[in-house]
């Protein structure tokens, strides 16, 4: 099940990113991104006893407010969802939503904008929706964690209890990252004296509040760099291999500099993954080397400096594909608007190892 609905919400996710610069208004964005995407879950857009649109929703002395949709299980409403415009963010409208919710017999709401879907719960107030979502599903971005959940929203599988066991965790779950994130990016008096205080017994001063601070600062960024880079070392399966000294000078990390010089994200760890895949088609696993620099993340033949397979440049907005079928000196870079397109250029990454061999 899982992965039959992976496999539709990604065709969904292809069809979002070829039609949505042909998609004008809030009412296209419903009926080319939204429709398919509950007939996704499993239910009958076309049958009024499941799938309700334009539900009216009076509220107070405002009548006539309607739900763009609102879905029933065994004629049970399970989820209200509203819907705005592809280029709308999905997290700017959730006052509506709220005033729909706060009349619906329903524990779950949803806020799209076709690509990204935010569920909404009831946690902290019975019949009140929550400020923030428990749950966000990006569709460029599709995770195990985040089809598990969604599985428990579809017609066959809608199972309110393990919904209800899984979205308070969710929701603190987040919270609790979001906290972490800000201590690592600037750590609070509160975490360098905790801290601080399990090994150093003098007191802690101001001034030596302030030097810990920056220890701290320093002793994240590390911890973080070596912990990713171990991860795509048994992600990937590499055998280590001891850099030359000009390459470590070059690429080590700096212990006493404030910030790594760089760090392996998850995606380059995910996208190095889809090459490997590609070329042991044409080669044991031994023969693909990673190594990840300042400025891209590279995938060499032996380990070979001068025998660049190709090169992933994803820090920035937009992503890049290098590739070198033309040759190790003319490095030819390919837009991608998501992972998966890198499967398109295997004809280019299988000529590149032909090339060199």
């Amino acid at each position: 099940m899982e992965a039959d609905l992976k496999y539709k919400l990604e065709q969904l996710h292809q069809r979002v990113d070829a039609l949505k610069d042909q998609i004008n208004t809030e009412e296209a964005t419903k009926n080319a991104f939204v429709m398919p995407f509950i007939q996704i879950l499993g239910y009958d857009i076309f049958n009024p006893t499941e799938v309700i649109p334009e539900f009216i929703a009076d509220i107070g002395t405002k009548k006539g407010e309607k739900v763009d949709y609102v879905i029933k299980n065994n004629g049970e409403p399970i989820l209200i969802i509203e819907c705005k415009h592809w280029k709308e963010s999905p997290n700017a409208h959730n006052s509506q939503l709220h005033r729909y919710y706060h009349v619906s017999k329903s524990r779950f709401g949803v806020l799209t904008n076709g690509h990204i879907y935010n569920f909404y719960a009831d946690l902290e107030k019975p019949n009140i929706m929550d400020d923030k979502p428990f749950f966000t599903l990006d569709l460029s971005n599709l995770k195990e964690t985040s089809l598990k959940i969604l599985e428990n929203f579809t017609k066959n599988g809608y199972n309110l209890e393990s919904i209800l066991d899984s979205a308070e965790a969710l929701k603190y779950i987040k919270a609790i990252r979001v906290e972490f994130e800000k201590e690592l990016q600037e750590p609070s008096d509160e975490i360098v004296r905790l801290l601080v205080n399990r090994f150093f017994d003098k007191t802690l001063t101001a001034s030596r509040l302030a030097t810990f601070k920056d220890y701290t600062k320093k002793a994240f960024s590390n911890s973080i760099n070596d912990s990713i880079n171990f991860r795509l070392k048994n992600a990937l399966n590499i055998n280590e291999t001891i850099p030359s000294k000009q390459e470590q000078e070059n690429e080590s990390i700096d212990e006493n500099s404030e910030v790594p010089k760089f760090i392996t994200t998850e995606e380059e760890i995910e996208g190095s993954q889809i090459i490997k895949a590609i070329l042991r088609e044409k080669l044991p696993a031994n023969r693909i080397a990673f190594r990840d620099t300042q400025s891209y993340f590279g995938i060499l033949l032996d380990d070979n400096n001068r025998k660049p397979i190709c090169r992933l440049h994803f820090n920035s907005a937009n992503k890049y594909l290098e590739l070198f079928h033309n040759g190790k000196d003319s490095g030819e870079k390919k837009l991608l608007s998501s992972l998966e397109e890198i499967y398109n250029f295997k004809n280019e990454l299988l000529t590149t190892i032909k090339n060199y061999e």
